[in-house]
């Protein structure tokens, strides 16, 4: 059982963590999308990767602001209102203006009425929150064991400015917190905020590198009673651009794995 947090677009690292984990059940935090040159082939494979029993799949806010009109545009195809539209409208240039650009470049172009059929589906395939126990079963409610929660930015909160625990889940940065965790969770592992190198802030682990401009990924086992060693996959990119990144916490153990990234060579 691995998590794999914001990969936004680079396909390239999410295969070579799959070939370098092959037995590996993943569970991604959320934010496949945007940023990266490779949104679609990424929700693709992960959604192989899910039919195969593989993979978990999480929400993050990128992919939040994605449904957003895709979600409105529903609603408008069944009941013909035009502010349901206009929320539509609304919804694609919030997502638009926040990393969704990449997304219509990388297909030459995207419209509500012409929405990637890949791309709905994997947004309406993805839960909020995982708990995993030792011995690796996943659920969607707390069990009764002990366990790691996994949440894309935060535990499901009541936050003053996100009253909806569900979406505080999605927006919420470290420095908002430390955050209340359910009885009988052990820890909680989130990305959305990059940062400099693994780290550990109270019962909060926070995995994000920036991969989408860095080349690097964090991949880390779950175990319930301890932290262990997170990898780093290192592909290509600019790992002097995590310097710009929040210093926090304490650091987690972690080793370096310098892994082939030609994504061409694995899939068209």
């Amino acid at each position: 059982m691995m998590v794999i947090p914001d990969l936004h677009g680079r396909f390239d690292l999410l295969c070579a963590a799959a070939e370098a984990f092959p037995e590996a059940h993943f569970i991604i935090l959320g934010d496949a999308i945007d940023r990266g040159p490779q949104s679609v082939n990424t929700v693709s494979y992960l959604l192989e990767l899910q039919a195969e029993g593989r993979a978990t799949l999480l929400m993050g806010n990128h992919e939040r602001m994605a449904l957003e009109g895709l979600r409105w545009y529903r609603q408008h195809q069944g009941t013909h209102d035009l502010g349901d539209y206009r929320r539509a409208m609304e919804g694609l240039s919030w997502w638009m203006k926040n990393g969704g650009e990449s997304v219509r470049r990388e297909l030459g172009g995207l419209t509500l009425e012409r929405f990637p059929k890949v791309l709905a589906q994997y947004l309406d395939a993805l839960e909020r929150t995982a708990y995993v126990t030792e011995a690796g079963q996943i659920s969607f409610e707390p069990p009764a064991e002990p366990s790691v929660l996994i949440a894309h930015a935060s535990p499901p909160v009541r936050h003053r400015q996100y009253p909806d625990p569900e979406e505080a889940q999605l927006w919420l940065r470290p420095y908002e917190g430390p955050f209340a965790l359910p009885p009988g969770v052990v820890y909680s592992v989130h990305g959305h905020t990059p940062v400099r190198m693994p780290l550990r802030l109270g019962r909060h682990v926070y995995l994000d590198l920036g991969a989408y401009e860095t080349g690097l990924l964090a991949v880390l086992p779950l175990t319930v009673q301890t932290l262990s060693q997170v990898t780093v996959l290192t592909g290509r990119g600019d790992p002097a651009k995590a310097s710009k990144y929040p210093a926090l916490g304490e650091p987690i153990s972690a080793r370096a794995l310098t892994v082939r990234t030609d994504s061409s060579a694995r899939r068209s």
